[in-house]
């Protein structure tokens, strides 16, 4: 190698790692942007009525007895284990749910704002299985989880840790919660997600959400916000409904999320899905309200279709794309906050399908003005994967969107009329006082993506966005320093987590 090509090798590797080194302030953005309503008002109104009658006519199931005698308590005809709701009951219930809240973050700066016109993106959520290119597919490990909750703290385009963000198989089934909540509290300062595989779980988040930020605060305003998925078709099991009902007591919020597949757990037509989306999801948030009235409360959608060829699922579809756009507008019909979206991806390894599946998905999550959006960052193989590479990947992607979502600047300054006059005919604007006050921070440029001329980017040994999205990888987590951690916390939280433990 040549001397010149030597030092701008080495020059390149130093900018990058003064990039990776240099952690920018997470900025919760603001959707100034139009919201894309794809279905007229009428059609709102008769996916909502149809719901009503689903609701009263066949009903949910609820398998919890403690939940049937709440529902019988507030009013609910339930036969067996099948809740009849009518149409003004489910609807009074509904309305006692706020329109937005605020969940706490170890770090104020970091707090979010979850409603109204806030989007916050979280990474991915539930994976046995990670990827990198170095090392292949294989099972997590909670070393795996921790480094995604690193890179999701570094990141000022994630603004939440998150929950499940892979499922740490080395970690005992019965304990690994209180890993993943401790990792979360020592590796990141941002807000994260409770557990929800059973009763004690969630018990188990509630109290350590009191340790770390006190009984009292955490009933002003919520500390957890947990995902309470529905066993479509028109069922709630009893591991949800205990961890919902430990959550609405706790006043904690929680995403009542309907896991629906067209042409399996729902009809094939769009319109059937989301009538049985609908009808769910107004089951579960009139029942937390009757837990305890004023809980936060997020409606969620999960939906894609089945291959009805294969019988795989399908990520990146147009209709699960018009699906989403069409829950986010019921879910303002109830004025509530909207859970959907994320960088969903059926491709095996971060390529070109990935790509163009993830933006598919995450154009409308951004036009929807979905509010809280899980898996941003990081989904493969149907959501059985998470990618070390897609990750950093996908936030570069958020990055974008963070500067769609301002919309256009008619500020002063944003005008440049004197840039305008001092330019003539046949000019530039590249010296102009102007650009010299803005060229810093005018356009987006990705950290990652190569925008060099072709000699430069074969000088630098012609990588692919893949293979400098591992390089990334490397260089976060190499220079990645924990947020500081009052050490009293720290010893409170360990012994709670050492002698729950114990018992377990």
């Amino acid at each position: 190698m040549s001397k010149p090509e030597h030092r701008r090798e080495r020059g390149s590797r130093e900018r990058r790692r003064e990039r990776a080194q240099k952690i920018t302030r997470m900025v919760q953005p603001i959707h100034n942007i139009p919201i894309y309503e794809l279905v007229q008002p009428e059609g709102i109104e008769l996916i909502h009525q149809k719901s009503l009658d689903i609701l009263q006519e066949v009903g949910i199931d609820f398998y919890l007895p403690e939940a049937l005698d709440t529902l019988k308590a507030s009013g609910v005809d339930v036969r067996g284990e099948t809740a009849h709701f009518e149409a003004d009951l489910i609807l009074d219930y509904v309305s006692k749910a706020p329109s937005g809240f605020t969940q706490l973050a170890r770090n104020p700066e970091n707090n979010v704002t979850i409603g109204g016109n806030r989007m916050v993106f979280a990474p991915v959520y539930g994976p046995p299985f990670v990827y990198d290119i170095k090392r292949g597919r294989r099972e997590a490990t909670l070393e795996d989880f921790q480094n995604f909750v690193k890179l999701a703290y570094l990141s000022p385009y994630i603004h939440h840790s998150g929950g499940t963000i892979v499922e740490p198989t080395d970690a005992p089934d019965a304990t690994r919660h209180l890993d993943m909540l401790f990792s979360h509290i020592k590796f990141s300062d941002k807000a994260f997600m409770g557990s929800v595989m059973s009763r004690a779980n969630a018990q188990d988040s509630v109290k350590i959400a009191e340790i770390l930020y006190g009984a009292d605060e955490i009933r002003q305003n919520p500390a957890l916000i947990s995902l309470i998925n529905v066993s479509s078709p028109r069922r709630y099991d009893d591991r949800m409904l205990e961890a919902l009902t430990v959550y609405a007591k706790a006043r904690q919020a929680v995403i009542i999320t309907p896991f629906l597949m067209g042409g399996a757990m729902s009809p094939v037509s769009i319109a059937g899905t989301l009538i049985l989306q609908n009808a769910e999801a107004l089951a579960g948030i009139a029942y937390t309200q009757m837990v305890n009235p004023g809980t936060p409360v997020v409606y969620g959608s999960f939906m894609t279709n089945v291959d009805l060829k294969s019988g795989a699922p399908v990520f990146g579809s147009p209709e699960s794309q018009m699906a989403l756009l069409t829950s986010a507008q019921m879910a303002r019909r109830y004025n509530l906050p909207f859970r959907s979206g994320g960088m969903f991806a059926s491709s095996k390894v971060a390529d070109a399908q990935a790509a163009y599946e993830s933006v598919m998905t995450m154009l409308p999550t951004v036009q929807a003005r979905v509010n809280f959006v899980l898996h941003a960052a990081g989904w493969l193989e149907n959501g059985m994967t998470a990618g070390y590479e897609k990750f950093v990947m996908d936030c570069e992607v958020l990055g974008m969107y963070h500067t769609l979502l301002k919309g256009v600047d008619l500020s002063e300054d944003a005008l440049a009329m004197d840039s305008l006059r001092s330019v003539p005919p046949g000019g530039h604007h590249l010296g102009t006082d102007h650009t010299m006050r803005n060229f810093e921070t005018a356009f987006y440029r990705s950290d990652l993506f190569d925008y060099n001329d072709v000699d430069l980017w074969v000088a630098e040994g012609s990588q692919t966005a893949e293979q400098v999205a591992s390089k990334k990888v490397k260089e976060l987590l190499k220079n990645y320093e924990a947020p500081a951690l009052e050490p009293a916390k720290e010893e409170e939280l360990q012994a709670f987590i050492t002698q729950r433990k114990t018992e377990l």
